[in-house]
């Protein structure tokens, strides 16, 4: 079978966690009405996962946490879930979308100081 080499191309990319910390999502808030607490708005790249079929409080089967903790990044194809520690990759396209924690760090290296403080701030650790 052929073999292939991925490209050297350098890429924009953000370790996600929760709704609103990607950079690019913005930093709007609101009020709620009903219960007065100030709440981030949505997010421009990451939005809340929110689906009429899935139970916010079932358990994710790639990270185990639950759905009310993901968000969902809208593409061409439809969408993708995004788990708590995904990267969002920013394409050569401008286009976003998620990729693992461990496959991202098998795929890609630090190019600068500040990718480098990114990628060891939840380096994962190895089993003892």
């Amino acid at each position: 079978m052929p073999r292939f080499r991925k490209l050297p191309v350098e890429i924009e990319a953000h370790q996600w966690f929760k709704n609103g910390d990607h950079p690019e999502d913005g930093e709007g808030t609101f009020i709620d009405p009903e219960t007065k607490e100030e709440h981030r708005c949505e997010g421009k790249v990451v939005r809340r996962f929110r689906r009429p079929d899935v139970n916010g409080d079932v358990k994710c089967s790639e990270c185990g946490r639950r759905f009310h903790d993901h968000g969902w990044i809208d593409t061409k194809e439809d969408g993708h879930r995004v788990c708590p520690s995904d990267w969002i990759i920013k394409g050569v396209k401008g286009e976003f979308y998620p990729c693992k924690d461990n496959i991202f760090r098998a795929t890609y290296e630090p190019v600068d100081d500040e990718a480098q403080e990114a990628w060891d701030e939840h380096a994962p650790t190895e089993p003892t």
